[in-house]
């Protein structure tokens, strides 16, 4: 073979090569950008079930905070019928020693 042969050859090669590498690089390419997006996809609906939890979280934090107020008022009433229950057993235990 004569050099201008050889030339031709390795030449070609070097185009093969090079067209190889390109192709491979962009499909690696697309598959990163394939997984970045599966991924980003998990992480935002992880988020918004996280985000969901809390929203009920604080809604049940509101209904226990409700229930406790109407809890905090029935016990100042059985507190003051308490109260007055003791004053009438006191005045029936005051009627019977005299």
């Amino acid at each position: 073979m004569d050099s201008q042969t050889v030339a031709l050859i390795s030449i070609g090669c070097t185009l093969l090569g090079a067209a190889l590498a390109i192709l491979t690089f962009n499909r690696n390419r697309d598959k990163d950008v394939r997984d970045d997006a599966s991924k980003s996809a998990v992480l935002e609906t992880k988020l918004d079930n996280i985000s969901r939890g809390v929203d009920d979280i604080k809604i049940d934090l509101k209904a226990n905070e409700k229930q406790m107020v109407i809890f905090g008022e029935r016990m100042v009433k059985v507190e003051e019928s308490v109260k007055s229950a003791h004053k009438r057993i006191d005045a029936i235990e005051n009627k019977e020693e005299l």
